[in-house]
């Protein structure tokens, strides 16, 4: 029997073949949930633009309080205004103050707690990853437990303490459980592992001292794993509600986060519009420093122990 002549290229074209076709499906996956990611931020933004009676021509029904939270009628999810107008921005920026009040009480709140909670960090997994020794790892365990419980948790107890200390309806009841969590800790932790020891011996053959060590080899060499982090405590507690509404009974003294999650069926434009405008720091940081936040997670979770 004359045998048959294969091309010697047939199996790798249909492994190329399937190879690109599992390629395109897990594009088009990634691209579906991108567009269901981004769907509700591109929504507030413009609608930020849409006036007032637009809005409850499309969501009237969602919004109103005597429905009984149940959407009697089809929504219209509308993306291009019929008429851009910019007067919830002028109502939220310059008519009523107190958006830009709540908006500064946000600041106040979460620049002093990123800056402390990466500062502690530094020192913290500094000391963990010098010293040797079983306390070490039941400590570290510890917090490794603490970073596991959420908010909701520990929430009580901060509330007791700050109420014995006189910290309540202050902003240090929320500024310090911030800058103390144990987030930070366990992932720069986990990175400045990463840093060859040698660089450390030959150091201290040099005669550096610990402080030395610390500010000139490990800090730099962890720039990327503190940025990444500064940008998730910052978006974590930008956008934090249940803190400050427990331990700042004062609205006053409660940032914006707060007041979005509280505005009234009426004013649905002006939140959509001081929305949009809440999301711009964490936008630009994220944008800023993306490329740190993604090394910065990859190298801290590509490291055992």
């Amino acid at each position: 029997m004359t045998p048959v002549n294969r091309h010697p290229y047939t199996g790798g074209a249909g492994r190329k073949k399937k190879r690109m076709l599992g390629r395109g499906a897990i594009f088009l996956l990634c691209l579906v949930f991108s567009v269901l990611f981004l769907l509700p931020t591109v929504l507030t933004i413009t609608n930020s633009f849409m006036a007032e009676s637009e809005i409850k021509s499309n969501y009237g029904m969602v919004f109103s309080t005597t429905s009984g939270g149940f959407v009697s009628k089809k929504v219209n999810l509308k993306f291009i205004p019929d008429r851009v107008t910019l007067s919830q921005y002028i109502t939220g920026l310059i008519k009523s103050p107190e958006y830009l009040l709540k908006l500064w009480n946000s600041i106040l709140l979460v620049v002093p707690i990123v800056i402390g909670q990466v500062s502690v960090a530094a020192v913290a997994a500094y000391s963990f990853t010098r010293w040797r020794g079983k306390i070490r790892s039941g400590i570290f365990f510890f917090y490794v437990i603490l970073m596991l419980m959420p908010y909701q948790v520990t929430l009580v107890p901060n509330y007791l303490v700050s109420e014995w200390l006189g910290l309540l309806n202050k902003p240090w009841a929320v500024i310090l459980p911030g800058i103390f969590a144990p987030f930070s800790v366990f992932l720069l932790t986990k990175f400045m592992r990463r840093i060859p020891y040698s660089l450390i011996e030959a150091a201290k053959v040099d005669g550096a001292g610990e402080w030395e060590i610390f500010t000139r080899i490990c800090l730099p060499q962890c720039r990327s794993a503190l940025y990444s982090i500064a940008i998730l405590v910052f978006i974590d507690y930008w956008n934090m509600v249940e803190q400050p509404l427990i331990l700042l009974q004062d609205s006053d003294a409660q940032p914006l986060s707060v007041f979005l999650s509280q505005v009234n069926a009426g004013e649905i434009g002006l939140a959509f519009a001081m929305a949009t405008v809440y999301m711009i720091p964490s936008l630009l940081l994220f944008l800023h420093g993306e490329e740190y936040l993604v090394e910065g997670i990859a190298n801290s979770g590509s490291v055992k122990g």
